[in-house]
């Protein structure tokens, strides 16, 4: 198994895995599929040297991949923040993937200028919010039902964590 920088040509698995998500429910608040057309903007504005989005691969398979992107772009105050959000491909979960990338993520945020990382979170999603708490991610924050799934209504709970 291999952590690298993503490129270019892995942004369609990148997107396959994501709608696999939305597809599951309650993992992303995107309820329809997407393309890599549709993200091409949020794709293109990762890049190795702020941004970057990880992948694992193996047997050259993505397994799944995790981004650091920027919070409240341009506004230089918070330039040393960011949100990290993973997924992983459906066969692979509970394989640790996520635990690799993740623990891969803040490793290299140090290296990035990233003082600060904060995760996003469905507050349904507990498999996600234990899973940074391991890695010692605190609930910053929680905005209660604002996510409307048809009705079934769930919050956002803030994840954050200062990296030494």
């Amino acid at each position: 198994m291999k952590i690298r920088n993503s490129n270019h040509s892995d942004w369609g698995r990148i997107i396959e895995i994501y709608n696999e998500a939305i597809e599951t429910g309650y993992s992303t608040a995107d309820t329809s599929p997407v393309t890599v057309e549709s993200k091409a903007n949020w794709l293109s504005e990762h890049n190795d040297e702020n941004y970057p989005i990880y992948v694992e691969e193996s047997e050259r398979k993505i397994k799944g991949w995790c981004s650091i992107s920027p919070y409240r772009s341009g506004r230089m105050a918070l330039r040393h923040t960011a949100e990290i959000s993973y997924y992983v491909a459906r066969e692979y979960l509970r394989q640790g993937v996520a635990s690799r990338l993740i623990d891969y993520a803040i490793k290299d945020a140090e290296n990035l200028g990233i003082r600060t990382l904060f995760g996003v979170l469905l507050d349904t999603n507990e498999v996600s919010i234990k899973l940074l708490e391991k890695f010692g991610f605190k609930k910053w924050g929680h905005m209660p039902d604002i996510a409307d799934f048809d009705g079934i209504e769930c919050g956002h709970i803030y994840m954050g964590k200062r990296i030494n």
